[in-house]
């Protein structure tokens, strides 16, 4: 009986965060209340606060159940073996496969970049996205200084400046795309990261290939807006 108990929340859980994707791609974020998400999952008021303290809790939790693309894919990236510029370049490319290739990451992508208004009441959501910005850009400087390091290949400007640069050229993609899908992602993002990496002097060294295969999911997103 404990068991069945634990799989009905989970179910609950699950539905109310399916129900949170339509409502909120339909209402925007700032229009929905916990109330439409309820009655959309088919659920109580009460049942939502069981699971979620408020909005933005539940919010990132939606974020959280799908892989975001550079929350698992940067992880770990400059501790990575062999060259670092190559395991930064085909995670980069793994993640630009997910977002073209799965409906569900368009969609959160598309409601936490286009949707979601950073009111008082979402400012968790908003301090959540710039941690994660943060992160990723560290990743990425950290990248940057370990493979001029090892190449011998003295960087143009100081590392933080370019991996900052490299983080607003991945989310300008992203964010272009969702606006438009008027051009192939993963084509373009893998000539825009070689040309910039060619550009800083770091080239990558793995030949030009076709895409890169989309990964498996790993069940844990974060935002990229």
């Amino acid at each position: 009986m404990a068991r069945r108990t634990k799989q009905d929340a989970q179910a609950t859980r699950e539905a109310l965060l399916d129900a949170a994707e339509r409502v909120f791609e339909q209402r925007g974020v700032s229009r929905t209340s916990l109330n439409h998400i309820a009655e959309a999952a088919g659920v109580t008021r009460g049942a939502v606060y069981w699971h979620f303290k408020d909005k933005a809790d539940l919010f990132n939790a939606m974020m959280e159940r799908v892989t975001l693309p550079l929350e698992s894919e940067l992880a770990g990236v400059y501790q990575a073996p062999g060259d670092p510029i190559d395991a930064l370049v085909t995670r980069l490319l793994h993640s630009f496969a997910q977002i073209a290739g799965d409906a569900r990451t368009q969609r959160v992508l598309n409601i936490a970049v286009m949707l979601v208004e950073h009111v008082e009441d979402l400012w968790p959501v908003r301090d959540r996205h710039v941690q994660m910005d943060r992160a990723n850009v560290e990743r990425m400087r950290r990248v940057l200084e370990r493979a001029s390091a090892l190449r011998q290949q003295p960087l143009p400007a100081a590392a933080q400046p370019l991996a900052e640069g490299l983080h607003a050229m991945v989310r300008g993609l992203v964010y272009s795309w969702l606006l438009e899908r008027s051009f192939d992602l993963e084509a373009t993002a893998r000539t825009a990261v070689d040309a910039y990496l060619a550009g800083i002097g770091l080239p990558r060294q793995l030949p030009l290939g076709p895409p890169a295969p989309e990964p498996e999911q790993s069940g844990i997103i974060a935002s990229l807006s």
